[in-house]
């Protein structure tokens, strides 16, 4: 029996997580389909009843009844997101961020987030690592696997609403499954952030040619092959909510939708095929608020819940990104069927693509090693 009770881990910087590939879009693409299938075998777990928890969110109330307690602002919350993933992974870990959008007025980011992956069997530390990269790769590789399977293989063009981080990691990853797109519709809201964005495109995806600024949403939408919103903002009042217009939709488009939208009712029709990420969290988030959902959880995917509970539409008709990437159900079946892709964002994500940067940042001996204890006080 081995008895040696010494616990050493390493620390990753966020220039240590470059250096271990954490910006590899296509590998973070390929590592995200192996991930939907084990988890459309099951071989995973996150938290909640159903084991398909988001996580669990601290929010603040508009009113604090404390002087030194935080108020409610857009996107301020703090938030855990644990969970275990099976396969040739078998590791676990926690994503912990705060976020508050009011965090850019002090050049920060929005979210500021940290991951920390453990060993399964003794829930010791592997590693500790900045996790802003990390999740930004892993929630943008996650529309490049539904376009690996649902967009059109000629697509050209991308338009998009909000040029900022989730924004980025999108086309990167359109860019890497869909090598013949050459044009770019933008749609943003500050001259310095589209600016910033149209000078990283020029710098990363030369072949992208054609880059415009648009001024509308039918702009963004109309001839695009692919089209993602990517923008944040104040959620609960749906109508505000950016809409997509079916009478705008290219027949073929692929649209990914990992931000909040509404649909019109066009094309929330049967004909429109609605893919969710994972159904478990699609679940798990609607027994968890008060209905109608998509008021309180703005993403798409739990529109879709609230139109099967009014029934508008039948459950059976929703899709699984596990399934279509498991080739147990088909991906995209002709060149004129337009798909919705609901992205919800998985903790099961950041442990597989944190597991990956891992075990390259041992490999080539990147980060800071780190030391728990030799014994420990108290067992």
């Amino acid at each position: 029996m081995d008895n040696n009770t010494r616990i050493d881990f390493i620390y990753l910087s966020e220039q240590d997580m470059i250096k271990a590939g954490v910006t590899d879009m296509p590998s973070c693409v390929d590592t995200m389909e192996d991930m939907f299938k084990l988890l459309y075998k099951g071989d995973y777990r996150m938290a909640g009843e159903n084991n398909d928890s988001h996580g669990a969110m601290i929010t603040f109330p508009e009113k604090p009844e404390f002087d030194t307690m935080p108020r409610h602002t857009a996107d301020r919350r703090l938030m855990a997101m644990p969970a275990y993933l099976g396969g040739d992974y078998q590791t676990c870990g926690v994503k912990w961020y705060g976020s508050n959008i009011e965090n850019r007025e002090k050049g920060l980011p929005r979210s500021i987030l940290m991951f920390i992956l453990n060993d399964v069997h003794t829930g010791a530390p592997l590693a500790y690592m900045s996790a802003n990269l990390l999740s930004a790769y892993r929630t943008g590789a996650v529309p490049g696997v539904g376009a690996r399977h649902l967009a059109r293989k000629d697509s050209k063009v991308i338009g998009l609403l909000g040029p900022g981080v989730m924004g980025k990691t999108s086309v990167a990853a359109f860019m890497a499954v869909c090598p013949d797109i050459d044009t770019l519709k933008i749609k943003g809201r500050g001259q310095k952030s589209l600016n910033d964005f149209i000078e990283w495109v020029g710098k990363t995806f030369p072949q992208i040619t054609n880059v415009s600024v648009v001024d509308t949403l039918e702009d963004v939408v109309r001839d695009s092959d692919i089209v993602t919103y990517c923008n944040s903002g104040e959620t609960g009042d749906v109508s505000t909510y950016p809409e997509v217009k079916r009478e705008w939709v290219k027949p073929g488009a692929f649209l990914s939708m990992p931000a909040y939208c509404r649909l019109d009712e066009a094309l929330e029709k049967t004909d429109v095929r609605k893919v969710l990420d994972n159904p478990g969290l699609y679940e798990a988030w609607f027994s968890e608020v008060p209905k109608p959902a998509h008021q309180y959880i703005p993403i798409i995917g739990v529109r879709f819940l609230d139109m099967v509970e009014q029934g508008i539409i039948d459950a059976a008709s929703l899709e699984d990104l596990g399934k279509i990437t498991a080739e147990e159900a088909p991906g995209r079946q002709n060149d004129e069927e337009i798909i919705i892709l609901s992205v919800g964002g998985l903790p099961v994500e950041d442990v597989a693509w944190a597991t990956k940067i891992y075990r390259n940042a041992l490999a080539n001996k990147i980060g800071v090693p780190l030391n728990l204890w030799e014994t420990p006080e108290l067992r």
